[in-house]
């Protein structure tokens, strides 16, 4: 046993430091990224602000809205092939899309997740993104995994986690992935952190992760924690290529989830009792439930919310003088803070 002694910070924890900055206008920011990933070789541009792959956030609704702004999405992983027919029949633009698979593969060969990936992949050979999801990504078998991915698709940009220490980032690149989901319980429908005791906070842990990612020739995302646009623009001048959303985007018309009496929507973890439930895992005596159920108000179309998010990290570039959204990370100096925000009138007195 041992204590890491060294502090570890959460987005709440840290505020930029502004410094002079030549930019003239929010607008000269680009936004826009071109990556070249390590194992596929592949060149993709992007605005790197992505959905989860969760109920209500990872839509084909959704991928229609974020795909005019060049973003991706991490689809649900409990589409059927005549879901994806209908959905790329209605426009959708596969280029923003990864389709992603359990792990399930690894104890069964014949598994129906990997094998509608594969199916998938098949009848689309434009979907360049292939997520390999998981809440724990820690073990051995998963890289393993990931090394099998890799073997069966040699030129598609696969993405694995969830991990949030960079030894296991170094590991799962080496295994065959591009891009490294970075965050364990940090999610707002997350119990990970209450139901093991396990987690990094995610600052500090996405500071790590893509220090030893870049080290590799790897990239990583941020995944969890954002809960405002401030905190996508600390994910990036922490480190991070990517960033995933899920709460941020959930609670919308595009959330593709039925409406409850009073007009809310159900949002949950993917590792809830709920979605369990859902998607017939078994509560066997051997697994807890690692997420949690809400209720909230509809928030309507997700296009305003999608604007304040990329309004927001276009805002913090002009005040560090990044250029780039690229550039965030070296424009960046982080001040510890105790207050980050004056609560005389909380959101709750607002009226605008």
């Amino acid at each position: 046993m041992r204590i890491v002694e060294d502090i570890k910070l959460d987005y709440k924890d840290v505020l930029f430091q502004p410094k002079r900055s030549k930019l003239e206008s929010r607008r000269d920011v680009e936004m826009l990224r071109t990556f070249t990933f390590h194992n596929s070789k592949r060149t993709f541009k992007c605005l790197p602000i992505m959905a989860s792959n969760m109920d209500g956030v990872g839509t084909f609704a959704m991928a229609k809205v974020l795909q005019e702004h060049k973003m991706m999405t991490v689809l649900r992983k409990h589409y059927s092939i005549n879901d994806w027919t209908k959905a790329i029949g209605e426009g959708i633009n596969l280029k923003y899309l990864s389709v992603c698979t359990g792990t399930a593969a690894i104890w069964d060969k014949d598994a129906e997740d990997y094998a509608l990936t594969k199916e998938v992949i098949k009848r689309w050979p434009d979907i360049k993104f292939i997520t390999i999801d998981v809440a724990n990504a820690y073990h051995q078998n998963y890289a393993d995994f990931v090394s099998r991915v890799r073997d069966d698709f040699p030129d598609r940009v696969i993405i694995a986690g969830n991990v949030i220490t960079g030894e296991m980032c170094e590991e799962l690149i080496i295994k065959g992935a591009d891009i490294v989901k970075c965050g364990i319980g940090p999610g707002s429908v997350c119990i990970t952190r209450t139901m093991t005791g396990v987690g990094v906070p995610q600052f500090s842990g996405v500071l790590e992760c893509a220090d030893a990612a870049h080290g590799v020739g790897g990239h990583i995302i941020a995944d969890g924690g954002c809960t405002e646009p401030g905190d996508v623009s600390k994910a990036f001048g922490a480190g991070a290529d990517f960033v995933m959303l899920g709460g941020m985007l959930a609670a919308h018309e595009e959330s593709e989830l039925n409406k409850t009496e009073d007009g809310k929507y159900e949002f949950y973890g993917m590792a809830s009792d709920t979605a369990m439930q859902k998607y017939g895992r078994r509560k066997d005596g051997y697994r807890g439930a690692e997420g949690k159920r809400v209720l909230l108000k509809d928030r309507g179309p997700v296009e305003p919310t999608v604007v304040e998010i990329i309004g927001g990290v276009r805002s913090t570039c002009t005040y560090i003088g990044a250029k780039r959204i690229k550039d965030m990370p070296k424009c960046a100096t982080f001040v510890r803070v105790n207050n980050r925000v004056n609560q005389v009138y909380s959101k709750h007195d607002a009226v605008d």
